[in-house]
């Protein structure tokens, strides 16, 4: 393992608590050569979607071995496992709620173990409610500092993960069906449809009775129009100029709506 392992931390605790402080505390006093950064702490609370598109984003951008440790959990202390997933170019620690569904559709897992083994906790009987501070966060530095994860618990299979099987959608000769998959800080509506399926296509957005026309800048409309357009992600965006489409559209998360041609 590199000998400034770099681990990230994503999670729904904000930052008004010291949940996050007391996490990377736990990193540093396990490895404390580990450097982390942090994706982000404002994902809506017990938002699994959000958490799984916002890592999903930044995963391919980080440097090879990078371990990602994303603690959106509403079921910590009951049944769901924790597990820790070695793919090709990093590691994934967390819940195994479909927070890393996203990642592992495009990605192939070369390891999965569920993480039974206390000796790589922070305590031996840990906490029914930070299951981040006394599992996820000792766990991934211990990653770091070189531990196989088949130490770490009992290997699974992959297959078993839970997904969240969003990143489907539904190919007609005239148009895509798909979802809102994420809204972000703007209010701008990410659907799960991604460019690759509109090459050399003029297309526009079908949100129930509205039409929504396609542009490839905000700038190319009015300030305070509607539009849709292509993200920084590659997927299908529904935005507003300097608004906030969302609030204009009264939409939520899972929302139905296609492209159409």
């Amino acid at each position: 393992m590199n000998k400034q392992p770099l681990l990230t931390l994503l999670s729904d605790f904000g930052n008004c608590d010291e949940y996050v402080s007391v996490m990377k505390g736990v990193i540093n006093k396990i490895n404390p050569s580990a450097r982390i950064i942090d994706i982000s702490h404002k994902i809506p609370p017990h938002n699994i979607v959000a958490a799984r598109f916002c890592l999903m984003s930044a995963y391919d951008y980080f440097p090879q071995g990078t371990i990602h440790i994303a603690v959106v959990d509403p079921e910590v202390g009951g049944e769901r496992r924790g597990i820790a997933l070695e793919l090709a170019n990093g590691f994934l620690v967390g819940p195994d709620n479909g927070l890393f569904s996203g990642i592992l559709s495009q990605h192939y897992v070369i390891t999965a173990v569920e993480l039974t083994n206390n000796n790589y906790w922070y305590c031996y009987t840990p906490s029914k409610t930070f299951h981040g501070r006394d599992i996820f966060a000792p766990v991934g530095a211990h990653i770091a500092s070189g531990i196989m994860l088949q130490e770490l618990g009992t290997l699974i299979d992959p297959t078993t993960l839970v997904n969240l099987n969003l990143n489907q959608c539904i190919y007609f000769t005239d148009r895509i069906v798909g979802c809102i998959q994420y809204i972000d800080q703007f209010g701008n509506l990410v659907t799960n449809i991604p460019s690759t399926l509109l090459k050399n296509k003029s297309w526009y957005v079908q949100i129930g009775s509205l039409r929504i026309n396609s542009y490839s800048t905000y700038t190319e409309v009015y300030l305070g129009e509607i539009l849709a357009l292509i993200s920084s992600h590659g997927w299908v965006e529904i935005a507003v100029n300097q608004g906030n489409a969302q609030l204009r559209l009264q939409v939520e998360l899972g929302k139905k709506i296609s492209v159409e041609w």
